[in-house]
């Protein structure tokens, strides 16, 4: 008999490793080759139209139109030499990836015959149909107009025959309606208030820029699996499953030898990166089984952003042509390690001083202080808004399991930096405070060097770590787009340094000396801001308790979480710092809550289609079977060796029946839950209805779906098992 598992796994084994074709060079010979960088502006645009482009770019001032037509000339060159034949205007609408509208190098003239054309106006602007894409009501349905413009400060590049122009994406009436616009926003406000307190200590600061560096997790599958559930094809995970007896308790995946199959993948897909002008330095097996990771060399935060998108769409293209799919959903495997996007996020001086760096005296040591603080305050002032920025349906299944960071925001310092604000808070204006940014270790042990430690140790748990020159956000999910934690965390610093600015200036111009009220203001925040700093195991119910006590946001339903967007203090921060306002927050509080009602709309009518379809045909046929061996035994022996040989199968039948029948029931429930959910009158309470009633409905189908699996014969299961999908190399 014909099973479309047993057909999936027979071609799994028989998939090898691809060829991949990397230049031998060095990387240098080919890094950024599809990128119009500013090196290779050199050769198609003239000097003096490149001194105006970047003294405007570097400066956050508009591009002229005049320029823009004399740079289109040069880039619609560089591309056409490079085999492009269309462009696009590539935007980041707010369904959280990328989009993309290809036209052709070329117009029809006057007498019909073709021109190559491309303008300034093509470059600095296209029309997307703006009503379909989520708008949270910013656009109806017969309100189609918005316009993608030119983000001259992320470099074209290419992608095949096509020239991709990084773009924001705005309405008609002016809203943004995608990430990269508040993005931009929140860098040049948090980047102008740290310079104005910068400017406390080192009067020749005149820029700061805010750095990403991504760490992206994700799971390989092979495609012929993969083909073979319907869970994993239009949900990305797995919605019913056993756990595979093997997983990752023996933690033998995590670091280990990347399997041969997995590395030509990798080489393959860190070509096209670096291509792409990617800075991808790092890869590694992760924890669960058949999970990775890669990760970047840090870039400034808009353009890490967009390289982060990128190299998604980057990782689905080369997995193909390696017989893979790439799972970025955050949660695919139950009773495993989720995916995360662990965003490390500093400040960074036109001087070269990382200003989340101990510095090497007491007076810069007091600069590090003082944005370590205002870090603080801000994450202790909007931990409900840092956690709605990276809440949805798909990262709710990750936080607080197996490894993720829990679904409260604090912050892990270390011992070290703890202490140094403990001595802070009871010390002297007078008092130096020194912090060693390394000590030596020696391990005594011969020819093995000196290690030298971080002023920080690492805590897995915490969703957002000091460590040791940076803070790393690990609450963010691996499908995400980070923009929107981004432009959180840095509205909320910018704010409370523009505050703490507002403070230190009042005081010292009613004549109060200037390292006396530094001292005062930070020792007030360190006092005002105590509850968000946690050091220890944040899975522990002792501190679900406490943060509770502390008064901070413990709320794990996303729906309602989604609230905090519209709390007063966001609104007044979000419009106080020009990021987003009020209509922008509504608009994108409904996106969530849309979006969230709709994965879980879809992942109830898979399951229920998963189980009608697949588990109860597999369990009536076994259960069947063994109705039949019951007949047959009863034939050949007597009623009372009858009694015990049936025994095992009396037992098995029932229990399928007990599971099967359950499952129907669940099904009908399920449904009905659904068909009230979506009778709600708007998108909160949809969404609250799918938590609240239908979400609990589908982990009680799988349990019995997944009860049935252990069950039932093998050779009668038609869905590929955990102990495939995670172990096919």
């Amino acid at each position: 008999m014909s099973n479309i598992r047993f057909d999936a796994l027979k071609a799994a084994f028989e998939h090898r490793p691809a060829a991949v074709e990397v230049p031998e060079g060095k990387v240098k010979d080919y890094f950024a080759q599809n990128v119009f960088t500013r090196e290779k502006m050199k050769e198609y645009i003239s000097q003096d139209v490149l001194d105006q482009l970047f003294d405007d770019v570097d400066n956050g001032r508009t591009i002229h139109r005049d320029i823009a037509g004399v740079v289109a000339i040069g880039i619609r060159k560089w591309a056409m030499d490079h085999g492009a034949t269309h462009f696009t205007h590539w935007f980041q609408p707010l369904t959280g990836g990328t989009a993309e509208k290809h036209d052709a190098f070329f117009t029809l003239g006057k007498s019909g015959e073709l021109l190559e054309e491309f303008s300034g106006d093509s470059l600095y602007q296209q029309e997307p149909d703006a009503s379909s894409f989520p708008s949270g009501g910013i656009r109806n349905t017969f309100e189609a107009r918005g316009y993608s413009a030119w983000d001259p400060s992320s470099p074209v590049f290419l992608i095949g025959d096509t020239l991709c122009i990084p773009t924001v994406f705005v309405a008609y009436t002016g809203e943004a309606l995608d990430y990269k616009t508040p993005l931009i926003r929140s860098t040049a406000v948090l980047c102008h208030a740290a310079r104005e307190v910068c400017g406390l200590f080192d009067k020749t600061v005149k820029h700061v820029h805010a750095n990403l560096g991504w760490e992206q997790e994700y799971f390989l599958v092979d495609e012929s699996l993969y083909a073979a559930r319907p869970d994993l094809m239009l949900t990305g995970r797995t919605l019913m499953g056993h756990g595979s007896a093997k997983s990752q308790q023996l933690e033998d995946h995590y670091f280990g030898a990347i399997p041969q199959r997995v590395l030509a993948f990798m080489r393959d897909l860190e070509y096209e990166a670096l291509r792409a002008g990617i800075p991808v330095r790092t890869r590694h097996n992760e924890v669960a089984p058949n999970q990775f990771e890669m990760a970047p060399i840090y870039e400034d935060v808009n353009l890490a952003n967009d390289h982060n998108l990128l190299v998604m769409s980057i990782m689905e293209r080369v997995a193909e042509k390696h017989h893979f799919r790439v799972l970025l959903h955050e949660k695919p495997f139950a009773g495993v390690n989720g995916s995360g996007k662990h965003c490390n996020w500093s400040l960074e001086t036109n001087t070269g001083v990382n200003l989340l760096a101990p510095g090497k005296n007491p007076y810069q040591n007091l600069q590090f202080v003082t944005f370590l603080v205002n870090v603080l305050m801000a994450v202790h002032r909007h931990n409900g808004l840092l956690k709605a920025s990276i809440v949805s349906a798909t990262n709710e299944h990750r936080l607080g399991a197996n490894e993720a960071p829990p679904a409260i925001i604090s912050v892990f310092l270390g011992k070290q930096i703890s202490e140094v604000l403990d001595k802070l808070e009871h010390a002297s204006a007078e008092e130096a405070i020194i912090i060693n940014a390394k000590k030596e270790m020696k391990l005594g042990v011969s020819n093995i060097p000196e290690i030298l430690l971080d002023n920080t140790d690492r805590n897995r748990t915490s969703p957002f770590a000091f460590t040791g020159n940076r803070f790393e956000f690990r609450a963010v999910g691996s499908s995400a787009n980070c923009g929107a934690a981004m432009l959180a965390l840095n509205a909320a610093v910018a704010e409370q340094l523009m505050m703490f600015k507002q403070e230190v200036d009042r005081r010292v111009e009613a004549g109060e000396p200037k390292e006396r009220v530094l001292f005062d203001i930070i020792r007030n925040y360190i006092v005002a801001c105590k509850a968000i700093r946690f050091e220890g195991n944040g899975y522990s119910e002792e501190w679900k308790q406490e943060a509770a006590k502390r008064g901070l946001d413990c709320e794990t339903s996303a729906p309602l979480v989604i609230d905090r967007y519209l709390a007063e203090g966001t609104i007044r921060m979000f419009q106080s710092t020009g990021v987003l306002n009020e209509a922008e927050l509504h608009s994108r509080s409904e996106v969530k809550w849309e979006t969230y009602a709709k994965k879980l709309q879809i992942e109830s009518r898979v399951l229920g289609d998963l189980v009608i379809n697949h588990v109860l045909p597999a369990a009536k046929r076994y259960q069947t079977m063994l109705l039949n061996n019951v007949q047959t035994v009863k034939q050949v022996f007597s009623a009372e060796e009858t009694a015990s040989l049936n025994e095992m199968d009396y037992s098995i039948i029932r229990q399928i029946e007990h599971h099967s029948v359950a499952i129907f029931k669940g099904v009908e429930a399920m449904t009905e839950a659904r068909h009230k959910a979506n009778r709600q009158p708007d998108e909160r309470s949809k969404a609250i209805a799918y938590h609240d009633n239908v979400l609990p409905l589908m982990a009680d189908i799988r349990d019995h779906a997944d009860s049935l699996e252990l069950i039932v014969d093998d050779e009668l299961w038609t869905l590929p098992k955990y102990r495939e999908l995670m172990f096919i190399r």
